[in-house]
């Protein structure tokens, strides 16, 4: 949509009004010294701190000593733009598993029994259930010998929760806690829903759904943080869950579910989720498959883990902390991280230059900061069988340029959402180290601002395949940027298959709501695998179509193609254009993030971490 921006506000963006160049100069007159490092100030608030290498102490933040304490995070003074971004620390819990018969999970403050309900009639339909009376439930194993011994105190909670707890029938349900005096000592103990138990045509019952899995584990991250002063938390659950595959699901959202952003809080506001609680055990009564598999898989777990609070506080992040340069500093860290198994590569305003990356250049003309264009490569110990790209969107934040916003505006610092699931996936592959795949992360990094320099409508730009864009619209720029990101993932990395993630188009959101993500390309086996990653990992997705006739919507008048299309079937044309920046025999997906990435409640997901990470996984196998 075009808009026509007030001349009196052109002037305050290009120029400063009177009030704000005073309050500038007032700003400037009392800026102190040069505080020594950065890390001392991350000291001073307990968050983490880069390799020293990653930063200047002419690049930290300016501010005397006496304030510093007064000042929890990094960020931008009024001629420096901020050089780092901090990370939120991993949680404290420490998540282990045990066989049941090696332990008593009744020594816990917190005991989390978890219970399967029968299966149901295959006849009788939901509406018919909610109405049936709940059959008192009947516990087996070891959480009979648990409610025995307890006189029969499981199962009065239980029947006092009957129909919203329907035993347990909805994964991730919870009953309120009872307190039970034990040896003179007050325990809590809480019956855990893990869904019904499944059975396939033969009769056989199925494997535990992973979504199961999911919701109990982050069901069990939130009791752990709604019981408090609780030191330690034990889980019994039952035979059917107890592989590797379960318990790396359980790891990653029990961690994922302690997630707290407290690095922009201060005093009484700051929230530590479960904050006392130092051990987590569940109690596995069909035992481990293996011991060492199953601490394995549970660390795999807190692995991805840490890529999905990467992903969140990248989207987290507000402007003033989060720019091209800081996002670039934390794509280091995360090579410093990994061990060696990810090099880092920033490409300045010259290489890109060099490059004729002139999409990506038209919009990071308008940015304070100079372009960052990131790029991880991820190589295995031995043979590596795949050569794969992985593309993010990197918009630190979208004004709209010159056809500004008139809506969300205070939202856009979420435009790095693909930028982010990406980074997120590359610390987690970093850490998990999967075998026989080469995995190469892109990100162009950089805003969408207004200045004398920013590209603006009628502009024509050349991507770095030496294709013409007419750009109608400076708020469809994500997709300039991508431009010459996909050039580059296929042309100098010599990808063999291209995923790329974007906060593209309020159009698919629209279509799809605010829970799943679209899903556009021309490979059915790459659709196929996608969509089998996204039932895994509970990142939803949805094949979108690819109609080849909207292309006549993106045609020029004086250049070989526009960055926007009609009205109507917005996402699909957006979807068309990226496809003229990769070979048309290369398997390429464009995956549209806008709905999911973020959560008006709770803020960033970390939606298309997981995603990513198994997907880059399975390229290996």
């Amino acid at each position: 949509m075009r808009i026509s921006v007030p001349p009196a506000l052109l002037s305050v963006l290009l120029r400063g009004s009177a009030t704000s160049t005073s309050y500038a100069h007032a700003f400037a007159a009392a800026r102190p010294a040069l505080l020594s490092s950065v890390p001392a100030l991350r000291r001073l608030r307990g968050g983490s701190s880069p390799p020293p290498s990653s930063f200047s102490t002419s690049s930290a933040l300016a501010m005397s000593s006496s304030a510093a304490s007064d000042r929890p995070f990094v960020t931008w003074t009024f001629d420096e733009h901020c050089p780092t971004m901090d990370w939120s620390p991993a949680p404290e819990a420490a998540l282990s598993a045990v066989s049941a018969d090696s332990g008593n999970v009744d020594d816990a403050d917190l005991v989390i029994v978890g219970v399967f309900a029968p299966a149901k009639d295959g006849d009788a339909k939901d509406d018919e259930e909610e109405e049936k009376e709940v059959d008192p439930i009947a516990f087996v194993g070891k959480a009979k010998e648990l409610d025995d011994a307890l006189g029969g105190a499981l199962t009065d909670v239980a029947a006092e929760n009957a129909k919203a707890f329907q035993n347990g029938g909805s994964a991730g349900t919870t009953t309120p806690a009872a307190r039970v005096v034990v040896d003179g000592k007050a325990k809590r103990y809480v019956l855990l829903g893990l869904g019904t138990v499944e059975k396939d045509e033969d009769g056989k019952e199925k494997e535990v759904a992973s979504a199961s899995i999911r919701k109990a584990a982050g069901a069990v991250a939130t009791a752990c943080h709604d019981q408090k002063k609780v030191a330690s938390c034990g889980v019994l659950l039952p035979p059917k869950i107890g592989g590797t595959s379960a318990l790396r699901d359980f790891a990653t959202e029990f961690y994922a579910g302690l997630y707290a952003d407290n690095r922009y809080r201060t005093g009484k506001k700051v929230e530590v989720k479960a904050e006392g609680v130092k051990s987590a055990t569940l109690y596995l009564e069909g035992g481990a498959e293996d011991d060492d598999d199953a601490a394995e898989a549970i660390a795999s777990g807190a692995k991805l883990a840490n890529g999905i609070s990467l992903t969140r506080d990248i989207v987290n992040a507000p402007h003033n902390v989060l720019n091209s340069e800081s996002l670039a500093e934390t794509a280091k860290r995360i090579a410093d991280e990994s061990g060696g198994s990810i090099a880092c590569e920033i490409l300045g305003k010259e290489e890109c230059e060099k490059r004729g990356m002139g999409a990506y250049l038209g919009v990071a003309r308008g940015s304070e900061t100079e372009p960052q264009f990131i790029h991880l490569t991820y190589k295995p110990e031995g043979e590596a069988k795949k050569k794969v790209g992985v593309v993010g969107k990197g918009l630190l934040f979208d004004t709209g340029g010159y056809n500004i916003k008139t809506a969300m505006m205070e939202l856009m610092k979420f435009d790095c959402g693909g930028a982010a699931a990406v980074l997120g996936a590359a610390r987690a592959v970093g850490a998990l180290k999967p075998p026989g795949v080469e995995a190469h992360f892109v990100v162009a990094a950089c805003e969408n601002m207004i200045n004398a320099r920013a590209v603006v409508p009628s502009d024509v730009l050349t991507a770095s395949n030496g294709k013409t864009i007419e750009v109608l619209n400076t708020d469809a720029e994500g997709r300039l940027t991508l431009a010459d990101a996909l050039v580059f993932a296929d042309k100098e990395c010599g990808c063999e298959k291209i995923i790329e993630l974007s906060t593209l188009t309020g159009a698919c959101m629209v279509a799809l709501g605010k829970k799943i993500c679209g899903v556009w390309t021309d490979d059915d086996d790459l659709a196929e695998d996608l969509a089998d990653v996204s039932k895994k990992t509970g990142d939803k997705s949805w094949r979108m179509p690819l109609a080849k006739e909207y292309a006549e919507q993106l045609k020029s008048k004086i250049a070989d193609i526009t960055n926007l299309g009609d009205r109507w079937g917005g996402s699909i044309t957006a979807a068309l254009f990226l496809t003229e920046f990769v070979d048309k025999k290369k398997p390429y997906a464009h995956i549209d993030i806008a709905g999911p990435v973020w959560d008006d409640k709770s803020g960033a997901t970390g939606f298309g971490a997981k995603l990513v990470s198994e997907w880059v996984r399975r390229q290996g196998e």
